[in-house]
C-alpha cells in the first residue's frame, strides 16, 4: 500500500486557480539518494507507509501523490530589506500536494530545490546539500524547543555539482520537501494588491479565513489580520525566548498561520547579544535578534496595506495595534514555559521575565543561552542540580538573587519532567554554529552522516525530555 489509510488528500490551494500559482514539472535529476526521511512526521500525514523507493519517486522526482494535481509555483511579491520586489515568486520551490492531519488542519507538502520556474528569472532553481542539511537542524531544533515550524519531510541528494558564489564549489545538490500549515505568504496579498486587483485580495481572505482562522467571520478582513497578527506575535516571542535568529524577516518569509519556514542563514544565539545577526549581508542589523519584533510588526504593517482596498483603515488599524500587547504576553508566557512553571499572574510574570533576561545579559559568554534554561527547569526543584553544575560560578551576585527570587515565586509545572534522563547530563542540546559546521563537515568530507542522524536522534530524545503541554508549537 503505498499510503495508509490515514492519508487524506485535499488541494485547495490548487482550485484558486493560474491568477495564483503556474504548473510546473520538477527537474530530472541524476539520481536520488534519500538523506532523511521523517516518518514521525509522514505518520502524520499517512505518509510513513511508503516505501523507500516510493519515497524517492514522489519527494525525489515529484510523481503526484494520489489524489493531488501536478504542482505549482505559487505567486507573490514582498518586501526585501524593505524595499519592494514585485519579480518574486516560487523561484526554486512549488506546492507539491496538500492533506489533511489527524486533527483535521490542513497540511502543504512544498519543495525548496526542485529546479526552476517562472519565476527563478537567472537562478538554477536548486539548493545545496548543505543549505538541506541545515533546514532540517533548524526545523528540527525549533520544534523541540516548541517553537511553530515547518518540518523537513525529506531530503534526498540529487547528483548534480553546484556553483556558488558564497561557499566552496562545486558542491553538492539536494532537494528538500517540507510539512508546513501554509505557504501563503504576507507577498501572496502583496501581488494582487500591487495589480489593484480587489476580487484578487477578497478570494485570498476566504481562502485564508476559511482554512486557517475559520473563527473569523465570511469577508471580516480586519478579523483575519487580527488572527495573522496574534498568530505572528506567539511566533516571535518563542523565537526569543529560543535565542533564535531567523535572519532574513521579509514579506515572502512569513506566512498567515505564523509558522517560521524557509530556512536561510538561521543562528541560535550562543549568549545573550541583542545585536546578534544571522546573515552576512544583513550589514545594518535590520533582523537582528532584538529587532525581530520589529522586523515583524513592519511586515505585518505591509500585510494590512494589502488589505485597504477591500477593507476599513481603521479597523486594520486597531487589529495592527494588537501586536504589541500579544506580543508582550506571548513572551512572558514563553519564558514560563521554557523555565518550567506557571503563571503567577502578569506582575510576577514580568519580573520572572525581566530578571531572566538581566541574568542573561549580566552572565556574558560565561552564560550561554540555553543552559540557563536547562540548569532551571522547574524552578526551585532544580536548585542543586543547578548549583553543583559547570555554571555554578555564574550563579551568584544581585542579578542572580533576583533571578533567583522571582523564579521561585512560581510554582513548578510538571516538576516530575525533571527525571528525564537528558537532566541527568550536564549540558543541553543546543544548535550553535561550530556544532552545525562540524556536522556538514563530516558530510562533506567523508560522507559521514551518523553525526547528522545522532543530533536528530538526540534532538528526539530531548523533546520527549522537555514534554511541551501544547506539543510543538503547532
Amino acid at each position: 500500500m503505498p499510503v495508509s489509510p490515514a492519508y487524506r488528500p485535499d488541494p485547495r490551494f490548487f482550485d484558486l486557480g493560474d491568477a495564483f500559482g503556474d504548473a510546473v514539472r520538477a527537474a530530472d535529476f541524476p539520481q536520488t539518494v534519500i538523506r532523511h526521511r521523517n516518518d514521525r512526521a509522514a505518520a502524520e500525514v499517512g505518509l510513513d507507509t511508503l516505501t523507500d523507493a516510493e519515497w524517492s519517486a514522489h519527494f525525489g522526482r515529484f510523481q503526484p501523490l494520489p489524489g493531488q494535481p501536478e504542482p505549482v509555483a505559487m505567486r507573490y511579491h514582498g518586501h526585501q530589506f524593505r524595499t519592494y520586489n514585485p519579480d518574486l515568486g516560487d523561484g526554486r520551490g512549488f506546492l507539491a500536494a496538500q492533506m489533511r492531519d489527524a486533527s483535521g488542519r490542513l497540511l502543504d507538502l512544498g519543495t525548496k530545490g526542485s529546479g526552476q520556474t517562472p519565476w527563478s528569472r537567472t537562478a538554477d532553481g536548486r539548493l545545496t546539500l548543505k543549505g538541506g542539511v541545515r533546514e532540517v537542524l533548524a526545523a528540527e531544533m525549533l520544534e523541540t524547543l516548541n517553537v511553530p515550524t515547518s518540518r523537513a519531510l525529506s531530503l534526498i541528494e540529487t547528483g548534480e555539482a553546484l556553483e556558488r558564489g558564497d561557499e566552496p564549489s562545486p558542491t553538492r545538490s539536494a532537494v528538500l520537501v517540507r510539512l508546513s500549515h501554509s505557504h501563503i505568504r504576507f507577498g501572496t496579498f502583496q501581488r494582487p494588491a500591487y495589480f489593484e486587483r480587489a476580487d484578487q485580495i477578497e478570494t485570498l481572505i476566504e481562502h485564508v479565513r476559511g482554512l486557517y482562522h475559520p473563527s473569523v467571520a465570511p469577508g471580516d478582513a480586519p478579523g483575519l489580520l487580527a488572527a495573522v497578527v496574534a498568530a505572528n506575535a506567539r511566533l516571535t516571542a518563542r523565537w526569543i525566548a529560543s535565542g533564535f535568529v531567523h535572519g532574513v524577516l521579509n514579506t515572502d518569509n512569513l506566512n498567515v498561520t505564523g509558522e517560521s519556514f524557509d530556512y536561510g542563514p538561521w543562528r541560535f544565539l550562543p549568549h545573550y547579544e541583542p545585536g546578534f545577526t544571522a546573515a552576512y549581508f544583513d550589514q545594518f542589523g535590520l533582523y537582528a535578534f532584538a529587532r525581530q519584533p520589529e522586523a515583524v510588526f513592519w511586515a505585518l504593517t505591509q500585510f494590512a496595506g494589502s488589505l485597504k482596498p477591500v477593507a476599513d483603515a481603521e479597523r486594520l488599524t486597531e487589529a495592527l495595534n494588537g501586536f504589541g500587547p500579544a506580543y508582550i504576553a506571548e513572551l512572558r508566557a514563553a519564558f514560563l514555559a521554557r523555565l518550567g512553571v506557571r503563571s503567577l499572574g502578569e506582575a510576577a510574570d514580568q519580573r520572572l521575565l525581566d530578571t531572566t533576561l538581566a541574568l542573561l545579559r549580566d552572565g556574558g559568554a560565561a552564560l550561554r543561552w540555553e543552559p540557563l534554561f536547562f540548569d532551571w527547569f522547574t524552578g526551585f526543584a532544580s536548585s542543586e542540580r543547578a548549583l553543583r553544575g559547570p555554571r555554578r560560578a555564574v550563579y551568584q551576585g544581585e542579578t542572580f538573587d533576583a533571578f533567583r527570587f522571582a523564579l521561585f515565586e512560581h510554582e513548578a509545572d510538571r516538576p516530575e519532567r525533571l527525571e528525564h534522563a537528558m537532566f541527568a547530563a550536564a549540558e543541553p542540546e543546543e544548535m550553535l554554529i561550530d556544532e552545525v559546521e562540524a556536522i556538514w563537515s563530516a558530510i562533506d568530507t567523508t560522507d559521514d552522516w551518523s553525526p547528522f542522524h545522532a543530533k536528530l536522534a538526540r534532538l528526539e530524545a530531548a523533546r520527549a525530555g522537555w514534554a511541551w503541554p501544547d506539543g510543538n508549537g503547532q
